[in-house]
């Protein structure tokens, strides 16, 4: 399972460190860091949901309540990757409507 962890208060990006753990890989934008950690976050809570419902089922969960805190961090992980293609997609039209 992924621990949830608790987001600390937002801070400009004054310490070098700082910004060199948010910089991109070479040749990526940060943008499409952040996506594929979205799709990657995904596709882990649903092998984490699938193990959950496997083990219930099989009768091998103590705790059935895992596998609804299972299925709720999926819910919520595809539910940010919707948000954020929305958000691309309407940044998208937005700069095709521009006019030079």
């Amino acid at each position: 399972m992924i621990p949830i962890e608790r987001l600390g208060a937002i801070t400009p990006l004054e310490q070098p460190e700082q910004a060199a753990k948010l910089a991109a890989p070479a040749g990526e934008s940060l943008f499409s860091t952040i996506f594929q950690s979205a799709i990657q976050n995904v596709k882990d809570t649903n092998s984490d949901v699938e193990q959950t419902q496997y083990l219930l089922a099989t009768g091998q969960l103590d705790n059935p309540s895992t596998a609804l805190i299972a299925m709720t961090k999926y819910e919520t992980s595809v539910s940010l990757l919707i948000q954020l293609r929305n958000r691309a997609m309407d940044a998208y039209s937005e700069l095709t409507r521009l006019s030079f």
